[in-house]
């Protein structure tokens, strides 16, 4: 059994799709399990059709129109007979988008978003599917609430292991032991024990991958991705970066937790804790080695740099000039936990506590308020964070030249700085 993930930009036009097709043709007579994000940039726009339902920021109808004709340009250029049933299919699917934009918002704007954003999954895997089984690589589509399984926790949902792992087992491995073949799907997703869609976390199609590699003992998992594999550093930064040829897993945990947008950070536990390994490589070159993520014990052999910008750097004092003790430290995290606000990187000191974190304008502006009722509040915006995981000093003066640095904190191989222009 082979996992392989398919992200927005692998599906991102009809070209694209054709090439996911010719990818998987490289694997005759295999056990696959494709998981499928929503195409291009759709999860942004359905992000704008949330907003613009619930915040009537801008009109709801005409952003759900510019998604509908993004997508049905893609099927016409598949499909060009309009009587092919998938275009009956999307066209249905699109009608309870309509329905959801129709209603009144609930109380809970992040249960009303995993509603909404995760059509986009469920669309794209119906045209994929859809264009596989015609481009001859039978395949069955698999709704994947169906099989993982979480809480209510909408936007961050948490897995339920023990019933995921009964729901495959009766379900997806009981199909694969009687047939052989592939099957498609969505990432991102999860269900409820009510029924409701819940959604893993912005970026999530990487974990759902390995959730299902975990629950069918899968022999590896490849993300396809638009890179030859895991790079130093993001070429939107660096004119010259290098592929990282092999990487350990707790390597690959501390870059996605610090930030690197190759791999979701809940990616690798599951798969750590059954040593499957994570192969990424591009969809442009699929015959290339790309990066493999495995038990191997070395370090990296050049210093990984990661960039996080539109940062706000909090600091946060006890009104009365006291001590900041375990007790403020305890309060505080709990408002960040209650408001799932992540902290990227955080020191303190006898009387202040500072903490970068993404500049949420849903998020941000809520938690000052409740934070100044009992601390005093100094922020700034529009900073950037960054992290060089096997730094030296050499390291550091190239990435802050020019730039101002707020808040730095090291570690033995890490180093974190919070910095603005000069």
């Amino acid at each position: 059994m082979k996992i392989f993930k398919f992200g927005g930009a692998s599906v991102k036009d009809a070209e694209a799709v054709k090439n996911v097709a010719n990818i998987l043709k490289y694997f005759p007579g295999e056990n696959i399990i494709v998981v499928v994000s929503a195409m291009g940039k759709v999860t942004n726009a359905l992000e704008r059709l949330t907003d613009a339902f619930y915040y009537k920021k801008e009109n709801a109808e005409e952003v759900l129109n510019e998604i509908r004709k993004y997508h049905q340009q893609i099927l016409d250029q598949l499909f060009p007979d309009r009587n092919h049933p998938v275009h009956v299919e999307i066209s249905n699917t699109f009608v309870e988008l309509d329905w959801a934009i129709e209603e009144d918002p609930s109380p809970d704007y992040n249960y009303d978003y995993d509603k909404i954003v995760s059509m986009g999954e469920i669309i794209s895997t119906k045209i994929v599917s859809a264009y596989l089984n015609e481009a001859g690589v039978d395949n069955k589509w698999w709704d994947v609430r169906g099989l993982i399984q979480t809480d209510n926790a909408y936007r961050e949902g948490n897995v339920d292991w023990a019933l995921t792992q009964y729901l495959v087992d009766r379900h997806l491995n009981s199909y694969f032991a009687n047939n052989k073949g592939i099957v498609v799907t969505q990432g991102f997703l999860g269900g409820t024990s009510e029924n409701f869609t819940t959604t893993l976390g912005r970026e999530g199609s990487d974990y759902t991958a390995a959730i299902l590699a975990y629950t069918t003992n899968a022999e590896s998992v490849t993300i396809w991705k638009d890179v030859p594999g895991v790079l130093n550093a993001d070429p939107k930064w660096f004119d010259e970066t290098q592929k990282l040829e092999q990487i350990s897993y707790q390597d690959a945990i501390e870059l996605a937790y610090y930030g690197a947008t190759v791999i979701h950070p809940k990616t690798i536990k599951p798969l750590q804790n059954k040593k499957i390994p994570l192969l990424v490589k591009s969809f442009l070159h699929p015959e290339e080695k790309g990066t493999i993520i495995n038990d191997v014990q070395s370090p990296l052999p050049v210093p990984s740099f990661i960039f996080k910008i539109n940062q706000v750097l909090l600091s946060i004092s006890p009104k009365d000039f006291s001590f900041i003790m375990e007790h403020n430290l305890s309060e505080m995290f709990n408002l960040f936990a209650e408001r799932q606000v992540k902290v990227n990187v955080m020191q303190n000191s006898a009387i202040s506590f500072s903490v970068s974190i993404d500049n949420d304008e849903r998020k941000l502006p809520e938690l000052i308020k409740t934070l100044q009722k009992d601390y005093k509040v100094l922020y700034n915006e529009g900073l950037e964070l960054i992290t060089i995981r096997y730094y030296d000093q050499a390291t550091i003066d190239r990435v802050t030249v020019g730039k101002v640095i707020l808040l730095e904190v090291k570690s033995r191989y890490t180093v974190q700085l919070v910095v603005k222009n000069a």
